[in-house]
């Protein structure tokens, strides 16, 4: 039976260390739990918050006025498939030791995947990536359970809607009950298609590339690309540290802008305008267009790591990305750094940044 409790603050379940309580909190440990949980607050009409590893949460400081559901399911299950291995992981699986084990296993495809935070259904919600990977190149299904129909589904990898962090289960919002965070797809569990292989996929992402010692494009073991990973997540605050309060975070608060050729050359004129000969580091995205890193356009707009220095929300020390809770940091506080830091940057650069965590009961 879950475990069903009342006004329990969601603050003991976020990386952030943030959130108010919620109205009603469940535990659920089997996806019929989960469904259940679901239906119930959905007849009810009330909001519904699926709680994963809450990594990618910043809850209001209010909380929430609904059902928070915790998924606690677990389960991996392996077979051949051909030249590839299938792998179903439940939704409430720890991801960090789900790539641990594949890479124990000798199955390449989420090795650069390391050291991320949460659960793997939050996965392909998402499509979370890292180091050059991305969930989507290696997820065959995704198994669901939808609340329009209702019904338990699984959808093939074409009809999941990747995109660059984001994804049918992040953009189909479901507000047939009541407003919710939680979309009208309830990940229950990801199925990935992996290569038996103890090699790992051609490494594409240049920094990881000069850690491991080899050309992009070249193979290292997965062992090594792991630990590869780890490190690098490990010096800029991303594994998470109860001892490090740069750790404190929901990891990259900002997505990197993708620009298509007018807008880069108005960035680029406002750059040079600023500081005259700056170049604007940019790198390749779909249609043509290009991502310049987030990260440089708040440090160009003066916000340093470990900004403002004093106070509990400040930029991590270690990453300009990540906005951190030192202790007796409240959301208002978190969002009103966020918002400062959109706002400068819009003004300085014309250049519009949005947040990657899912903001619950708050907005910039």
């Amino acid at each position: 039976m879950p475990v069903i409790s009342e006004q329990v603050f969601l603050s003991g379940y976020t990386t952030l260390r943030l959130g108010g309580p919620a109205t009603r909190f469940v535990q659920a440990q089997t996806d019929a739990e989960v469904v259940a949980a679901v239906r119930e607050a959905d007849l009810r009409g009330e909001p519904v918050l699926v709680l994963g590893g809450g990594s990618n949460l910043v809850i209001a400081d209010d909380g929430f006025p609904g059902t928070a559901i915790r998924v606690m399911t677990r389960g991996v299950t392996a077979c051949d498939a051909g030249e590839r291995v299938r792998v179903a992981v439940a939704a409430g699986e720890n991801w960090d030791q789900f790539v641990e084990w594949a890479v124990t296993e000798k199955l390449a495809g989420v090795e650069c995947l390391a050291g991320i935070p949460g659960l793997a259904g939050a996965t392909p919600i998402q499509n979370v990536g890292a180091y050059g990977q991305e969930v989507s190149a290696t997820i065959g299904s995704v198994t669901v359970f939808d609340r329009a129909q209702p019904r338990t589904a699984t959808l093939a990898a074409s009809a999941c809607g990747f995109g660059y962090r984001t994804s049918v289960f992040k953009t189909v919002a479901w507000p047939a009950f009541a407003p919710s965070p939680t979309g009208r797809y309830v990940v229950l569990a990801a199925t990935f298609e992996l290569a038996r292989d103890p090699m790992s996929a051609p490494i594409r992402y240049a920094e990881l590339a000069r850690h491991l010692g080899v050309a992009v494009g070249d193979q290292a073991p997965l062992a090594d690309v792991r630990d590869a990973v780890l490190d690098l997540r490990r010096g800029k605050g991303m594994v998470l540290d109860p001892a490090d309060p740069d750790t404190a975070s929901a990891g990259s608060f900002f997505t990197n802008p993708v620009l298509d050729h007018d807008q880069l050359a108005a960035l680029e004129r406002a750059a040079s305008a600023r500081s005259p000969g700056t170049a604007v580091p940019t790198f390749p995205a779909e249609g043509g267009q290009v991502k310049v890193p987030a990260a440089w356009l708040i440090e160009q707009a003066g916000f340093g790591k470990g900004f403002p220095g004093s106070g509990p929300a400040r930029i991590s020390a270690k990453h300009t990305l990540a906005l951190t809770n030192h202790g007796g940091c409240g959301t208002a506080e978190l969002i009103g750094l966020a918002r400062q830091i959109v706002t400068v940057v819009r003004t300085v650069f014309g250049v519009e940044l949005t947040t990657e965590p899912v903001l619950v009961g708050v907005r910039l």
